[in-house]
């Protein structure tokens, strides 16, 4: 699935460079050329994955990447560093600061493509095309099906990707608002109960396959999604 992905980077040639192989790959993809720049974009829409050059003018990317670690809204971002440091030292900075992972210059795209994939495979499962499954429920991303037991299920669009979330997050206990950030994003303004409808379409989805009851309601607290045993 395709995640939206900010460059923040002050040379124009490899945003470029990286903006085009990016959407090539089907990702949502803006640009910043310094941090405050960067900063701005957030605060009006977060991002799955950041890719932050270190040498930025004014604030550096190592430092824009601890600012972001240091803010709770931020602190889950994925993060790649991207840059022409490469002593050992310098990864490790990197690293310390929040990075996810280190992208040396000059690198290739297809390099800085699957890092990508490696880091929100690990940090943001949902945005990936991986298929999902848990006992014979089956969900596949890039071809947008669902089956119960082998048989196909119909689910709306907001439905699959609510499901998609739960499946790639189980066990986990999710707010409402939590919910609404990973599965609306946290630039789209909707109630929180809007969350409770969608359940609910999604319980009578799966009501006749019996898996609505792996969708936990925790009283006072929000959802979990049950492993099937």
């Amino acid at each position: 699935m395709p995640a939206s992905i900010l460059v923040v980077e002050d040379e124009f040639a490899i945003q470029e460079l990286l903006q085009v192989n990016l959407r090539y790959a089907g990702h949502e993809v803006s640009c910043a050329g310094d941090a405050e720049t960067a900063l701005s974009l957030i605060k009006s829409a977060l991002p799955d994955l950041l890719l932050v050059d270190w040498t930025l003018p004014n604030m550096s990317g190592l430092a824009l990447a601890r600012q972001l670690r240091n803010e709770a809204r931020t602190r889950s971002v994925s993060i790649i560093m991207v840059t022409g440091r490469a002593e050992e030292q310098d990864r490790i900075a990197g690293l310390e600061a929040g990075a996810d992972d280190y992208v040396i210059k000059p690198f290739s795209p297809r390099e800085v493509l699957a890092r990508i994939q490696a880091v929100l495979r690990r940090r943001a499962p949902q945005t990936t095309d991986d298929a999902v499954a848990t006992g014979g429920l089956r969900l596949e991303a890039t071809t947008r099906r669902l089956f119960a037991d082998d048989r196909p299920l119909d689910v709306g669009a907001t439905e699959f990707r609510l499901l998609h979330f739960f499946m790639t997050h189980p066990e986990r206990v999710h707010s409402r608002a939590q919910v609404l950030d990973h599965v609306w994003g946290d630039h789209v303004f909707v109630e929180e109960r809007t969350v409770d409808v969608h359940i609910r379409r999604l319980r009578k989805a799966l009501e006749k396959s019996g898996y609505h009851r792996l969708i936990e309601t925790v009283r006072g607290s929000g959802y979990r999604f049950a492993s099937a045993k």
